[in-house]
Parts: C-alpha cells; sequence; structure tokens
C-alpha cells in the first residue's frame, strides 16, 4: 500500500471529494484507511453502566485506499507515488515533482 499513517491526502472521489486530512489509520488487508474529518458517520454506543446514558458519538470511517490521493509536499497537489532505490533503501517518490517523500 503506497499510503502510510500521517500522510496527508485529498479525496478524489464520493460524498467527501476535494477535502484533505491526515491518514489515522491504515487497514492493508480490506486496502481501505480511516482519514480525519472523511466520511465521518455517527454510531450509537449503549450506556456502559447503571447511572450512564447511551450517546451518539461522530467519528470516521474507513474509505477505500482508491478514493484517496497523496498529496505531495512539495507542490500542495495530488500526486500519484512511485518508489526509487536510494543507496540501499526503497523510497516513495512523488510522480508530480520527482522529490522523495518522507
Amino acid at each position: 500500500m503506497k499510503l502510510k499513517k500521517g500522510d496527508e491526502v485529498e479525496i478524489i472521489t464520493g460524498k467527501d471529494r476535494g477535502k484533505r486530512g491526515k491518514v489515522l489509520r491504515v487497514l492493508p488487508s480490506e486496502e481501505r484507511i480511516v482519514i480525519d474529518g472523511v466520511n465521518v458517520m455517527k454510531k450509537h454506543r449503549k450506556a456502559s453502566g447503571e447511572g450512564k446514558k447511551g450517546e451518539r458519538i461522530e467519528m470516521p470511517f474507513p474509505i477505500h485506499v482508491s478514493n484517496a490521493m497523496l498529496v505531495c509536499p512539495e507542490t500542495g497537489k495530488p500526486t500519484r507515488v512511485g518508489y526509487a532505490i536510494e543507496g540501499e533503501t526503497k523510497v516513495r517518490v512523488s510522480r508530480r515533482s520527482g522529490k522523495v517523500i518522507r
């Protein structure tokens, strides 16, 4: 998977198109990511004990990784991700600017 936790991404399709956010969680087996402030839904939480009330909490739910693009740190625009070998290590490279993504 080309996106990692902490990356800034832009949503390219769906109801949240155009929004930007940080990747909070990556689910590689499902090819999904959770992004802060994107695909926010209400979840009903049951009362956890006597004297406590149930509540509705808003939280971001996962979206498919193909619906988001990494934002190039150099240009600030969405970009595809490539790979390059730098010395002994494999690094991610922005296709738009050609710079290494750290």
